[in-house]
């Protein structure tokens, strides 16, 4: 019931205010839509908090980029020390698709990039 009314009031923000005050956001996915998910994957009190810290993070001097939600809550939270659910300082990005593969390739046992024939030059 709380999560469907932070749901709600999430999404009315983001149909009505964020038009307004400009739909640039310094991460992907943008605030609302992490606060939203958040919420919706760990419940209102630890997804609330998570989603403030992201706010904060989210000014001319803080992060940017990809900030997905964490899979879990970070194990040293608890209901009683709500800041510790918040990732106040940095992102948690994966890494480039590119460095992916090569490790997987590396863990297959395949060469990570195919040989390079030569380089041609435009002249």
């Amino acid at each position: 019931m709380t999560r469907r009314a932070a749901h709600v009031a999430i999404r009315g923000y983001q149909l009505t205010l964020s038009g307004l005050v400009g739909r640039q956001c310094r991460h992907w996915p943008s605030c609302s839509a992490y606060t939203d998910e958040a919420i919706a994957r760990h419940g209102l009190w630890p997804g609330g908090w998570m989603g403030l810290a992201r706010i904060c993070r989210c000014g001319p001097f803080g992060t940017h980029g990809i900030d997905l939600v964490p899979e879990a809550p970070p194990p040293r939270a608890a209901w009683y020390r709500p800041w510790a659910y918040g990732r106040w300082r940095g992102t948690l990005t994966p890494p480039p698709l590119c460095e992916a593969v090569e490790e997987r390739a590396e863990e297959a046992g395949l060469p990570a990039s195919p040989p390079r024939r030569g380089v041609s030059t435009f002249r």
